[in-house]
Parts: structure tokens; sequence; C-alpha cells
């Protein structure tokens, strides 16, 4: 489907455009049409004579126009459960907040999840995810909550419907409670699949399978959700090789190391993706490579729980496609994708590869065009391009925090965090000047700050 001649158009003219598209195709000045949901043209300089049904038109001098950020990882929920563990590692993290949040339930989840998605899509965010894995008994439809909370947002969502199976009885760290069945687990989830899972080419919401990790799921529970996944023809996600810890776990229970461990259960392949990967050798990135399973880069959150720095310069080397990730933000209390543009790049230099590990173009590609990848929407979303879906971001870079900065892209990842002066999802501008235009920030304020005291009782209580 391509856009109508009388689709109502949006002109964004004078801006500096980093396209993201194979070429990394730049424009010092150039210009951004958007007709009904599509892209129509982005080119050098003014916008095209004589189009008609002009309904808008910006002049967006002093700013950059950048393709949407897309984040592939992220736990809603922990947005009210932030500035808990905060000198924890990840085992020992989960120890302490795994009993609060076994008694979460859908008023609290639809609050965390408007949270979490208010703060990344101020900041630019136009397609976010959820892995949400947490189901306690009688919690409610937690599922119908964080896909009403993005929907009413409008930003365009993934939702990696979660599981776990192993609970402490069985060796695990959540408690009984927290847990589903097997069959339970995989029943809901083809539920929520045949619910909400939307193949058109604009699908604002999208589902994949997602048991949560090697440590709280069963063998049998990671095999059978590749095999519904692939059944479905939908993605599938999880977590990987994050800490030294769960590789030791591997190793003691299943003999072999997370990523041989994954493959032998059907876990690796160019419709998976992965979080953090922290912990992966030569080996493990060459099966991730030639398999093109994907990867979500946590910058924040590796290094709040101290899991340690992601080879990420060897896997984009290797040809695995990375996308980057807020996590949930009860490990990355600010819960920002644009922030993490920087963070990559900064982390990333202190590893191996120094100063040669990641530039800001590449950094930004992880952002945009490497979540889309990530997500398998890349022929839809994640670069400036005519025909793709019109998610975009105009960052004002003329202020007293960039300004002085003379090439943009350096700016918007170097720099300070960019103001946003407009964000469009679909073709609708969900944000203007930094604020929301469709929903109240200070009513989610108030809302997740009385969920968190709720569920902060409850736990006491429980």
């Amino acid at each position: 489907m391509t856009p109508s001649s009388a689709a109502p158009r949006t002109v964004i003219e004078n801006c500096a455009i980093a396209t993201v598209d194979a070429q990394d195709t730049e424009y010092a000045s150039g210009h951004v049409v958007i007709a009904g949901n599509r892209i129509e043209s982005v080119g050098r300089g003014k916008a095209p004579e004589g189009l008609t049904d002009v309904a808008r038109r910006i002049d967006a001098t002093g700013h950059l126009a950048t393709p949407g950020l897309i984040n592939t990882h992220h736990h809603f929920y922990q947005w009210i459960t932030r500035g808990l563990a905060t000198d924890h590692n990840l085992f020992n993290w989960l120890v302490a907040l795994y009993p609060t949040w076994a008694r979460i339930d859908e008023e609290m989840v639809y609050a965390a999840a408007q949270g979490s998605l208010a703060m990344m899509a101020r900041g630019g965010v136009t397609t976010a995810m959820d892995h949400h894995y947490v189901y306690p008994h009688g919690s409610g439809d937690l599922s119908g909550a964080i896909i009403g909370a993005a929907r009413d947002m409008g930003v365009r969502f993934t939702l990696a419907r979660g599981s776990m199976d192993r609970s402490e009885k069985d060796g695990g760290l959540p408690p009984d409670f927290a847990v589903e069945t097997t069959e339970g687990a995989l029943a809901a989830t083809e539920e929520t699949v045949r619910k909400h899972h939307d193949t058109a080419f604009d699908a604002m919401t999208q589902i994949a399978v997602a048991p949560c990790s090697p440590f709280s799921v069963s063998t049998e529970l990671l095999r059978q959700g590749a095999e519904l996944a692939r059944r479905l023809g939908v993605r599938m996600h999880t977590h990987g090789s994050e800490t030294v810890e769960e590789e030791k776990f591997c190793h003691e229970l299943f003999g072999t190391g997370p990523t041989d461990y994954f493959e032998s259960t059907g876990w690796l392949g160019e419709d998976v993706w992965m979080a953090h990967c922290v912990h992966m050798n030569d080996s493990d990135i060459a099966a991730f490579a030639r398999t093109k399973t994907g990867v979500a880069h946590c910058p924040s959150s590796n290094a709040r729980l101290a899991a340690g720095i992601a080879r990420v310069p060897d896997m984009l080397r290797a040809g695995v496609p990375v996308g980057l990730g807020v996590d949930g933000t009860a490990s990355n209390e600010s819960g920002e994708l644009h922030t993490e543009l920087r963070n990559a790049l900064l982390i990333n230099r202190l590893g191996a590869h120094r100063e040669a590990a990641l530039n800001a173009r590449q950094a930004l590609r992880l952002g945009t065009f490497g979540g889309a990848q990530v997500l398998g929407r890349a022929d839809q979303t994640g670069s400036l391009e005519p025909g793709k879906l019109a998610d975009l971001v105009l960052w004002k870079l003329d202020t007293l925090a960039h300004a002085s900065i003379a090439d943009p892209v350096t700016a918007l990842v170097f720099g300070a965090a960019a103001p946003v002066t407009a964000s469009f999802v679909n073709g609708r501008q969900i944000v203007e000047n930094g604020r929301l235009l469709t929903a109240d920030e200070d009513a989610i304020a108030r809302s997740t700050r009385q969920e968190a005291q709720r569920l902060a009782r409850t736990a006491t209580q429980g």
C-alpha cells in the first residue's frame, strides 16, 4: 500500500537530516514530506513545488531529523520499583525484588506501562517493546493492560509475552505463586498472539513469544515456545548470556554454555533476538552471526548491575543485528533510550577496542535501524526513506546545550540529551516541545507514585 495522492501532507523543511539508510545519507539542510502515515519524500533543500493537500508546514531550522528511536528490551512493570536494590548484582537483585514483583496487579501494570512509555516517547522513542514475564495468580489481564497503555500513548509496540515455569521449588529464583505451569504459559501466549498480533505493514501492535531466561524457565518451555512461535509466525525473545553467574548456572544444569544451550532448544535464528549477550566468546558471536540472531544491547542496565561490557563492536563486525534497549527501570532508573546512544558509545570505548569501538553514527544506527532489524521491522521503519512509515523525530540542536557543536549527529550522540520538538508515529504527532500530546504527564506521575506506594504496602503485608 502506498500513500494516496489525497492523503493530508505534513511538510518539514530547513533541518539537517540523518536518514540512516544503507548509505548513511545525510543532508545539511533538507526536507521530509509525510503523506498520511508514510514518508513520501526526503531530500536536500526545500520540498517539491506544487504539493497538494498540505495540512501543515514546519520550519525546522536548528533541528536534526532522524528516524524515531526503537527500544528493543524493557520491563515496563519495573517503573513502580525504581531505586531499590541499588548495590546488587543480577541474581541478588532478582532475589531482592521478586517477592515485590510477585504482588503486581492489572492497575499497577497499566500505570507502570504508562510511566515507562511516557518517558521513552517524550525522549524520541516511536517504537517500543515490553518483555513482560511476571503473571501472578489472580492478577488480571496484564498483557491487555500493557497493550492498552501503548495504544493510548500512540506508540508502535511489540509485546514480548514472557513466561516463567521454574520457581523456587524447582531451583529457580521467583516465588512459586508468581510462575505459570508450562502448559498454562504456552496456552496464554498463544491466546495473546491470536488476539493481538497484527501482521499489517503499518501494524501498531505485534506479539513475540518470550520465555524469560534459562534460569527461570524449563527446557521444555523453551523448546515448545520456539515451536509455538514458528507455527504462529511471530518472533522470539529472551535474556541471554547476561552475567557470569548465568553462564555458570547453564554449565552446571545443562552441561553447556548459554549459546549452545539455546541452539539445542531451537533458540537461534533470524526470528530471534536476545537481551544483553554480555558474556559471549568468539564461538558464540559466530553462531549469532551465522544464524542472524539479534541482540538488544542495554549498556546502562549492564553497568547498573555490574554485568560487564558486551562485545558490540565484534558483533557488528561479524554481522550480528544489534539494537538498543532501556531494560527495566529497576535497573535503569532514567528509563530513557536517547541517553543509551551516548552510553553505548562511551561504555564500549572502555572495552578492548577503545576509541575505535563505536562512533556517533554507529550509535545512532543502533538506536534506529538496528532496532528495526532486531524487531523484524526493517522494511517498515528505522530509516527515513520514501515508502517507509512516518516514524521520525525532530531534535532541537540550536540551544546552549548543542549550538556550538558543528556536526548535528555528533551533537545528538555526544552531547546532553537533546530536546524533542516533535515526534511522529505513523504520521501522527505525539510529542510537541518535549511534552506528550497523547497523555497527561502530571497525571501519570501521580498514578505511578500511588501504585508504587500500594505495591510496597502490598509486598510488606504479603
